[in-house]
């Protein structure tokens, strides 16, 4: 039986449509290829998935299809086109070749609050676009805003919609998503809304600002118990050079409360991301030296590992909820 019952597919071969070339990456049940129209010459990528490796993830991946097909915006990946064979999945998708947000500002010799609040602006426009079709993406970390091109001006882009889901499918009350960056409601086991990109954005554009998390601790209760009271501080003195503006802005994105947190729209109007409250002053020496401490590549082997859990929570009962809410 064929995996993608409701979404259109080719039956043709995609060798005879695409080139397939070099490896860029390889995860448990897929791989990610460079391939080349073989009729336009267009390069993109192409993930190949070995179907029978995804026992027991089918139901997400053709959610995770389903998504993406109705999405069209300058800042989201996109699925071009897909195809099934007996054994393989191919998903064509856009060619990003920028590399991951906090990467890019390891590499950069200047960088400001300015930049920062540039590359929020994008995330939330391409946020707002989602919840206006009514898609919550739920997984919104620096790992999935990648920039298209190596260009100075390039664009970023989100991509990982494998946690996201459509409301119109019922009330969101699973717990999922990347434990850093989770909301309150989603660890108190709530049922929730857009409101869990805000929050996360509002992580993001922290860790943008100062090279370090809002929230972290080794241990997972530790963890869970500041999330869930958002407990936060801007810690001498990485924030001293930081304006009051910023500061304001994520405090508005990270409240307890969902109905207190700023949406979309609210987040556009912020004066630190439309008007001119975003400071110019060079903050990269401070922001890149906590970026490679607090995501060191022996940490973020580890971070990652755990992010690729998509942790449920309420179906992990070791987590124990109850001693932290």
């Amino acid at each position: 039986m064929p995996l993608m019952r409701d979404v259109h597919k080719k039956a043709d071969d995609i060798n005879a449509v695409y080139e397939l070339r070099e490896k860029l990456g390889e995860g448990s049940f897929s791989e990610v290829r460079v391939a080349q129209h073989r009729r336009t010459q267009k390069l993109v990528a192409v993930k190949c998935i070995r179907k029978r490796a995804l026992k027991g993830k089918e139901s997400m991946l053709e959610n995770e299809i389903a998504v993406l097909r109705r999405l069209v915006h300058e800042n989201i990946i996109s699925l071009e086109e897909t195809f099934e064979t007996p054994t393989k999945l191919y998903l064509v998708m856009t060619l990003v070749t920028g590399g991951e947000l906090l990467d890019r500002i390891l590499e950069r010799g200047s960088y400001t609050e300015k930049d920062a609040s540039r590359v929020i602006k994008q995330v939330l426009e391409a946020v707002q676009y989602l919840h206006q079709l009514g898609i919550v993406h739920r997984d919104l970390k620096p790992e999935n805003l990648l920039y298209e091109t190596p260009l100075e001006d390039s664009k970023i882009v989100i991509s990982d919609f494998g946690l996201s889901k459509m409301e119109d499918q019922g009330a969101l009350s699973t717990a999922c998503g990347t434990p850093a960056y989770v909301a309150p409601e989603l660890l108190q086991q709530k049922t929730y809304g857009k409101e869990v990109d805000l929050w996360a954005l509002g992580v993001i554009s922290f860790i943008l600002l100062c090279g370090y998390p809002p929230f972290y601790d080794e241990n997972d209760s530790q963890l869970y118990k500041q999330i869930v009271k958002a407990d936060f501080e801007f810690d001498s003195p990485y924030w001293d050079d930081i304006s009051h503006s910023a500061k304001d802005f994520i405090v508005h994105l990270l409240q307890k409360d969902p109905e207190r947190r700023f949406n979309c729209e609210q987040a556009l109007q912020h004066p630190w991301i439309s008007g001119g409250a975003a400071l110019e002053k060079n903050i990269h020496g401070s922001v890149s030296a906590q970026i490679q401490k607090n995501f060191a590549k022996s940490q973020w082997k580890l971070l990652k590992a755990l992010n690729s859990l998509k942790i449920r929570f309420l179906s992990c009962k070791k987590l124990c909820l109850g001693k932290f809410l």
